[in-house]
């Protein structure tokens, strides 16, 4: 069978690889064609374009960079016509995706959707046109079964693909990583930045705000593999600051605390089982029109998953030195970090265990045979 699957950002890449290593698992014939990254490209088939030729953060860089997006999509369009693909499986990245899958549909295409489009979040209205174009979607979240239910659209909880996707590295060697990364002996606290120009941009100086208040903790900067080093250099004015370039999963399982960017990385983060103070600030134009539209009571995906405030979340004018020095000193406090390690268990257990790759690539395999 012929695949075209079109993934945007790291997190769909990382998710884009591990559901293209379950697709040649079950179909043995498999040809893929995708957009996506490098963890994509190593598993095999053939790259159309690469997710850091349209990384776009928030409503005013979409509209500054309108006419390149247009573009995009497009050559999307042109590029499935030509491969005419068996079916299309995109995942998550809905500003981009949903276009597509509006014209596939009407092209009479195979729709199937993995990681669903954050319509809970906003503009729900957009399921309606999501059942019209979407002929299957895989929810890696628990509550979005029963919120598809509401609109009568029948969806798949297949678990969540980061379980699988942490679960199945190796243990890190904590001496040797330190020594290879040139870290000192100190407790680890990870600084997850983003992995967008304009987000590291707004974050990562208010967390490196902190390291002369915390003296006895190494601070260590997750590098993004969609930035070169050269992006981050400006940054890094002090020299005890470590940094160390995709390899994210194996900072947070030897680090003792994190300052995390919202999105992802807040629930990797807790899966890992590390503490943490989720951060956001966006473009003042962008966060004044989400908050206007978006309906959430948290941002983070630890706490929308729990229903309630497991970890402290500083947004926009809250993120300051002063609040995220208190935060911080909280979640280094034993009490504190009992009740969130606690917290985290629950959490994985409403995740719904191993095997959500697995599972999706059989029900797709499955709806196309």
């Amino acid at each position: 069978m012929k695949y075209y699957i079109v993934a945007g950002e790291a997190s769909g890449d990382l998710h884009g690889s591990n559901l293209m290593k379950a697709l040649f698992i079950q179909d043995k014939s498999a040809n893929i064609r995708f957009w996506g990254g490098d963890l994509m490209q190593s598993v095999g088939g053939t790259l159309v374009k690469h997710y850091k030729e349209r990384q776009f953060m928030g409503f005013a860089e979409v509209i500054f960079n309108l006419r390149k997006i247009l573009g995009l999509i497009k050559f999307c369009k042109n590029d499935i016509e030509a491969y005419q693909p068996d079916v299309i499986i995109f995942i998550d990245n809905s500003g981009f995706n949903l276009r597509i899958a509006k014209w596939a549909k009407q092209k009479e295409f195979r729709t199937h959707y993995f990681i669903s489009p954050q319509v809970w979040a906003s503009r729900a209205k957009r399921v309606e046109k999501i059942k019209r174009d979407v002929d299957a979607m895989y929810c890696i979240l628990p509550f979005e079964k029963d919120f598809y239910k509401k609109f009568d659209y029948d969806v798949n909880f297949v678990g969540h693909p980061l379980i699988d996707a942490i679960s199945d590295r190796p243990q890190v060697n904590e001496i040797k990583f330190r020594k290879a990364h040139h870290l000192s002996n100190k407790p680890i606290i990870a600084l997850l930045p983003g992995s967008r120009k304009q987000e590291i941009t707004k974050m990562l100086g208010v967390m490196l705000s902190l390291v002369d208040d915390f003296k006895n903790y190494q601070f260590v900067i997750a590098g993004a593999p969609s930035q070169d080093f050269e992006f981050y250099k400006p940054f890094m004015h002090q020299n005890d600051v470590g940094f160390i370039a995709n390899k994210t999963y194996d900072l947070l399982s030897i680090s003792y605390a994190a300052l995390v960017t919202s999105g992802t990385a807040t629930l990797e983060t807790a899966l890992y089982k590390v503490p943490q103070v989720v951060c956001y600030k966006a473009n003042p134009i962008s966060y004044h029109i989400a908050k206007r539209i978006i309906t959430l009571k948290y941002i983070s995906l630890v706490n929308l998953i729990m229903d309630k405030p497991v970890v402290t979340e500083l947004i926009q004018g809250d993120l300051n030195q002063k609040k995220l020095k208190e935060e911080l000193e909280s979640i280094l406090n034993s009490e504190k970090r009992e009740q969130l390690y606690l917290d985290y268990f629950e959490l994985e257990e409403k995740l719904g265990g191993k095997g959500a790759s697995a599972k999706t690539a059989k029900l797709i395999y499955e709806a196309i045979t």
